[in-house]
């Protein structure tokens, strides 16, 4: 096995293969690969950040704290590796973190964020609910996305609101949601 300052300077080498080979062996080195890791998230390169979060990733049980962090990093690409692993690693800590980032001006992040939220379930669901009434009108879509295939009853009240906004996307995936709860409904149009 390979030390660890030779594992560093394979993921911070630049070459993809040499990185990710490295990236596995020190997720499964765990705890004692903890500092390096710590110490390239900081750093001003955002090639190493991402490698940190990619390895991170890779973990049994990466700090998820670091994680949720890194969902406010500067490179839309570290932000993208965050919420995916987040999605590997789901915790209801994160939920919060999520929400804020179905806003990001990335839609891939969005969408990643989408997918960990859905990832965590059912307890995400109250953090949904509470930032929804003040969310921009993407971030609303993408709540109604996750509230839909988490399938959660508290949610119906504001499906059922969602049905009446003029956005045919939130209107799409709030009808969706209804359908998946086995709420469908039938408008018949008086004569």
């Amino acid at each position: 096995m390979s030390s660890l300052d030779d594992l560093l300077a394979d993921l911070t080498s630049g070459v993809d293969d040499r990185a990710e080979a490295a990236a596995s062996a020190l997720a499964r080195l765990g705890e004692s690969a903890v500092p390096a890791l710590e110490g390239l998230l900081e750093s001003p390169d955002v090639d190493h950040r991402w490698w940190a979060v990619r390895t991170l990733a890779q973990m049994q049980h990466p700090h998820v704290e670091w994680l949720i962090r890194a969902l406010n990093d500067e490179s839309a690409e570290v932000r993208e590796g965050a919420a995916l692993a987040l999605a590997a690693h789901p915790v209801e800590e994160a939920a919060p973190a999520l929400v804020k980032a179905l806003n990001d001006e990335d839609g891939m992040v969005a969408s990643l964020a989408v997918n960990a939220l859905t990832a965590i379930g059912k307890s995400a669901v109250p953090v949904l609910l509470e930032a929804y009434p003040n969310a921009s009108p993407r971030a609303r879509i993408q709540m109604m996305r996750v509230l839909a295939e988490i399938g959660d009853h508290r949610a119906i009240p504001v499906m059922l609101k969602a049905t009446e906004e003029d956005s045919a996307l939130l209107n799409y995936w709030a009808k969706e949601a209804l359908e998946r709860l086995g709420l469908n409904m039938v408008y018949i149009k008086p004569e």
